[in-house]
């Protein structure tokens, strides 16, 4: 018999996407808990439909919904599954969910899956960006999500991870204009971890280690901190899209990967890059912390500072 899953769903207007979503774990879910923060379409009645639970919860960043979810809802499952409405749990990888997750041993705490993205249709294969290896099933208990603005990670800081294959696909189906809109919020929120870190602004989450989540996922952290996040804007976003379109054989994905690796390798990246730039200029002249916060709340209009870390350091799980 499977052990019980909680799958948690964090929804905005997203009709488009979320039967697909709901309907591709059918099969190994025990209970759905969609977290809404006031969408307008025909989100709420599709999620009623499925039969999940809904909860309604203001939107501040992806880390805090998904952690406030984590401690509202209501379910004694054994393990938490997170899933984006715009992903999807292909037929395979459920049966191994089925066939596999009841014979793990105690000891396993978190388990990682190869998601693949598809972009304008296509399989986006080669530029580094298949497999992408995420931690996405955990027990309820022993993870948490890490509390930051952008690219945050599933942690579990009790127990081993292993890794299940099969599909699990990243296929959003809205228009490129929907794309570089999203993007440009992005690149705020990353510009904002990128600055908390190098004003010493906050006491920065450090949990994503080979150890706590996927080991993909660890090491290109370190490599963007450590090394990316440090060269000079001329050189960083171009060196990167040379190296995933060229070395990482990126141009093999076609005119579609064109379009994806220009915009999502080099033109993110520099955007990126140039509003780190942009706020680092109004931070440097001033020597306050608090006042550096005020500055930076005020220049992305972003509740900053405002998180549910308290209870992330007082150790406390969900």
């Amino acid at each position: 018999m499977i052990p019980s899953i909680a799958v948690i769903i964090l929804t905005y207007n997203e009709e488009i996407h979320l039967a697909r979503a709901l309907d591709s774990v059918a099969s190994v879910a025990h209970s759905i808990h969609v977290i809404d923060s006031g969408s307008t379409d025909s989100t709420c009645a599709i999620s009623q439909k499925f039969g999940a639970e809904i909860l309604t919860h203001p939107f501040k960043n992806y880390a805090d919904q998904f952690q406030w979810a984590l401690e509202h809802i209501s379910t004694n499952a054994s393990w938490i599954l997170r899933l984006d409405a715009d992903e999807i749990i292909e037929p395979d990888l459920a049966a191994r969910i089925r066939t596999e997750l009841p014979h793990v041993t105690a000891d396993i705490s978190g388990i990682s899956f190869d998601r693949k993205h598809i972009f304008l249709g296509r399989f986006i294969r080669h530029g580094g960006r298949y497999p992408l290896r995420l931690l996405r099933l955990f027990r309820r208990g022993k993870g948490r999500i890490e509390q930051r603005w952008m690219d945050e990670h599933i942690v579990v800081e009790e127990g081993r991870t292993v890794h299940f294959s099969g599909g699990f696909a990243d296929h959003n189906l809205n228009d490129l204009t929907y794309f570089t809109d999203k993007h440009n919020k992005y690149a705020t929120r990353e510009a904002v971890d990128v600055l908390i870190r190098r004003h010493s602004l906050t006491t920065p989450d450090e949990a994503l280690t080979a150890k706590t989540s996927a080991q993909q996922a660890a090491w290109k952290r370190q490599i963007k901190e450590k090394i990316y996040n440090r060269l000079p804007l001329w050189i960083g976003p171009i060196a990167y899209f040379i190296y995933r379109y060229i070395w990482q054989l990126g141009f093999l994905d076609g005119k579609e990967g064109l379009i994806y690796h220009g915009l999502q390798g080099l033109w993110y990246r520099f955007l990126v890059g140039a509003k780190v730039e942009e706020l680092d200029l109004a931070l440097r002249s001033c020597k306050d912390k608090d006042k550096k916060k005020e500055i930076l709340k005020i220049r992305t209009g972003l509740k900053i500072f405002e998180t549910n870390m308290d209870n992330i350091k007082n150790g406390n799980k969900y």
